[in-house]
């Protein structure tokens, strides 16, 4: 199964799929008012420090944990552009688990366990596959996730 091709952004228009065509692309499902939240200063600067070298950051905002994602497309910009200067990418709100997970995360997943919590993290490779998944608690500065980016990018 390829990455989807109609990914939608949080304004809902059309992701095109040249915005990320060969790009190593870190999908992590969002959230703003989780404990986990502030992983966005974190993802802002991974994704300064990494970008000119074909590196993306795709936020998806989900509300299926603890309903921490209450708000609307213009709330979630709102804040996360206010609060910790979000950049990059954030597609429309979507379901990770269950029977009404989106075809992204049926990509993402494939025949994994489904996912913990905000903040879980999936990173593609240039030529669109899954090359390593990191759960929620894993910071974007952990070694081992920059360990991984930079062994994709190169």
């Amino acid at each position: 199964m390829p990455l989807p091709t109609e990914l939608k952004t949080l304004e809902g228009h059309p992701l095109s799929p040249d915005r990320l065509a060969n790009k190593v692309i870190l999908f992590v499902n969002v959230a703003s008012k989780c404990g986990l939240t502030p992983q966005y200063k974190g993802l802002v600067a991974l994704h300064n420090e990494f970008a000119a070298r074909g590196f993306e950051i795709v936020g998806v905002p989900c509300n299926q944990f603890g309903a921490q994602e209450p708000g609307t497309p213009e709330e979630i910009k709102t804040f996360t552009q206010s609060k910790y200067e979000v950049d990059f990418t954030l597609l429309e709100k979507q379901d990770v688990n269950g029977s009404k997970r989106s075809s992204l995360y049926q990509f993402l997943i494939g025949e994994g366990p489904d996912i913990a919590w905000n903040f879980g993290k999936f990173l593609v490779g240039r030529t669109g596959e899954v090359v390593a998944r990191f759960e929620p608690q894993t910071a974007p500065d952990d070694p081992s996730l920059r360990a991984e980016i930079e062994k994709a990018l190169s």
